[in-house]
């Protein structure tokens, strides 16, 4: 029950995002400061909440009513390989976005952009590898 209400949830605050950064397109005339990018804003991530509600409730529904492919899919998912599989890219990723922020991070300083663009971007960075480093340790201690 809950989950169902999740979804309609998230499919009415999408649709309530869109209508309301709709409104402040049509109705603002000259805007200034964030009120210039703010609409937009609102209608990627009205677009973003209301897709991902809508899928969510039509691949529940077209489950639903077919009780062996839902355990076939539950199977695949839970699966040690795919798990693996999953977990293996993400750790790839993971490798490759240190190598890409760094270069990103270091270009962005050569080109001198503003300071405080580049240090979102340099804590950003070291948020997502002390995360890691946090995790690694928990991991460490469990197995």
């Amino acid at each position: 029950m809950k989950s169902k209400l999740a979804k309609y949830t998230t499919i009415t605050l999408g649709l309530l995002l869109l209508a309301i950064s709709l409104y402040l397109i049509k109705t603002t005339g000259d805007p200034q400061g964030i009120m210039a990018s703010l609409p937009y804003v609102c209608i990627g991530i009205g677009s973003g909440l209301f897709g991902h509600g809508m899928g969510n409730l039509i691949s529940e529904r077209a489950i639903q009513s077919d009780p062996d492919l839902q355990k076939k899919l539950d199977i695949e998912k839970n699966d040690e390989r795919n798990l693996a599989i999953a977990n293996k890219a993400k750790g790839k990723a993971f490798d490759m976005m240190t190598y890409v922020y760094g270069a990103l991070m270091v270009s962005f300083a050569l080109m001198d952009v503003d300071m405080i663009a580049l240090l979102l971007l340099v804590f950003a960075y070291l948020f997502v590898h002390g995360f890691g480093i946090y995790y690694r340790i928990k991991f460490d201690k469990e197995m």
